[in-house]
């Protein structure tokens, strides 16, 4: 099973990496063949293998063909269109107005289901020095507005960020900004539907934080470890964090989710077992496993559902329900499951570097937790994992970001217990109501953390460079 999924997701890559998308006859006839195939092989044929490429194949085109379809007609560009839709997700302001995204429920002519606005403030008539207000905007919202869309267009630097594949990997098909009409309306305050709930909850999780940090130099790094809002924190603090290798821990990682779950089963486990009434009715190990579950994907859906907050969730559900069915279930075979479900429901996540990262960080730590590395103290433990990733992920740092912080076992060594077992908590309980001093704790920390880090970042020698290795050498 471990080989047929890691075949699936060569097959998702290899369509990826394609200039154009085959023809709808040629996916299905590779759709066809791969289900043949794996039919041939349910007794454990090799046959298997080549199935699931080809239906990993298929499965990256219907989507990649079902996105490419929902786009915006070039007779479309550039026209005034009065559309009626709901704000997707957090929005997120800039100098001079706000972006969003925006769900079209109604538009007079063709346009996307989704697409990305920009809402400016535009000049007063009267006072050319000043800048009109604009409305508040609130995620679950829906408005009428008057639009000019266009079509998704980014550079094409080598090795610089792709800005038209990223909107496609998230489903946006077109741009555009508000146009001033005074037909731009609130026509509901909230749209009851889950994913524009739990958008609604980050945005007033977020505004808890700016209410309660105001002005702190370090308040964006504390809402991106909450509530996953990586635009929070200015970019001259990416520098530093990737100057230092500790990039990974400012992002939802899936370090912090199972933390979160560790953290909830234990304490469910604890307080399940002083109760005899529960305790015939559920087993505590059962009913730790849920609520530590439960609190994985509570702390997802806050921030953002991003992929290594995904795997972690998969990995932790495989390992619940093993616990639930009574099966013991090997760390290879989760991480395989894992890997499965988040191709499944996403095949463009094999284009973030993101996602080769954790699910390579993983595999090391299972390497290592394996014994291969040898038993001891668990100072030597620790630090032995730490060096076996950290020594393990530099030719994929090299391939994808030609570059590798020297310094970072250092820094990793410091911040990975700061930020997981101190900050991340303080800044969720923070976000609790009349959770403000917990806050100040948390940034306190994160103060102190960052002294260290810009002090590191500032060697001339903390980061290696060269160009990126051959793609051939990269997994020998």
């Amino acid at each position: 099973m471990r080989l047929a999924i890691l075949a699936f997701a060569a097959g998702i890559l290899a369509l990826q990496m394609r200039a154009e998308l085959p023809a709808p006859a040629w996916l299905g006839a590779a759709g066809a063949c791969g289900c043949l195939l794996l039919f041939a092989a349910r007794r454990g044929s090799w046959l298997a293998i080549p199935g699931a490429v080809l239906i990993g194949f298929a499965w990256a085109g219907a989507w990649a063909g079902l996105r490419l379809a929902d786009e915006l007609p070039s007779a479309n560009e550039g026209r005034d269109a009065e559309i009626v839709g709901v704000v997707a997700g957090l929005p997120q302001r800039f100098e001079n107005g706000v972006r969003f995204d925006f769900d079209v429920e109604r538009a007079p002519f063709a346009v996307p289901a989704q697409i990305s606005l920009a809402w400016y403030r535009g000049w007063r008539p009267q006072e050319d020095d000043e800048f009109h207000p604009l409305p508040t905007i609130r995620a679950g919202e829906r408005w009428q507005l008057t639009v000019r869309l266009k079509r998704p267009h980014g550079n094409m630097n080598p090795h610089g960020f792709d800005y038209e594949a990223w909107l496609f990997e998230r489903g946006i098909r077109a741009t555009g900004y508000v146009r001033k009409s005074d037909g731009n309306r609130r026509l509901e305050a909230l749209v009851a539907e889950p994913g524009y709930l739990v958008e609604r909850w980050r945005q007033t999780r977020r505004g808890h934080f700016q209410r309660a940090l105001g002005e702190a130099p370090y308040a964006g790094v504390l809402v991106a470890l909450a509530i996953g809002d990586q635009r929070a924190i200015e970019p001259a603090l990416w520098q530093v964090f990737a100057r230092t290798g500790v990039t990974h821990l400012l992002s939802v990682s899936g370090l912090h989710v199972t933390m979160i779950a560790g953290l909830a089963a234990w304490l469910a486990g604890w307080g399940w077992r002083r109760s005899s009434w529960l305790m015939l009715r559920l087993p505590a190990q059962k009913a730790a496993a849920a609520i530590g579950f439960l609190a994985a994907l509570g702390y997802c859906l806050l921030s953002g559902f991003a992929v290594p907050a995904q795997r972690t969730l998969y990995m932790l559900a495989v390992v619940a329900l093993a616990l639930w069915t009574g099966r013991t279930t090997a760390v290879s075979r989760v991480l395989a499951l894992a890997l499965l479900l988040v191709l499944l429901l996403d095949p463009w996540a094999v284009l973030a570097a993101g996602f080769w990262l954790s699910f390579g960080a993983v595999g090391l730590l299972f390497y290592v937790g394996a014994g291969r590395l040898g038993d001891g103290h668990w100072l030597r433990t620790w630090s032995g994992a730490q060096w076996a990733v950290t020594l393990g992920m530099v030719p994929a740092l090299l391939a994808l970001f030609q570059q590798f912080s020297l310094v970072s076992p250092f820094a990793n060594a410091i911040a990975i217990p700061v930020v997981s077992l101190l900050v991340t908590p303080l800044a969720l309980l923070g976000a609790l109501p009349f959770g403000e001093p917990l806050l100040w704790l948390a940034h306190w920390l994160t103060e102190w953390l960052m002294r260290l880090l810009h002090w590191l970042s500032a060697s001339d020698w903390a980061v290696w460079q060269q160009q990126a290795p051959p793609a051939q050498v990269v997994p020998a």
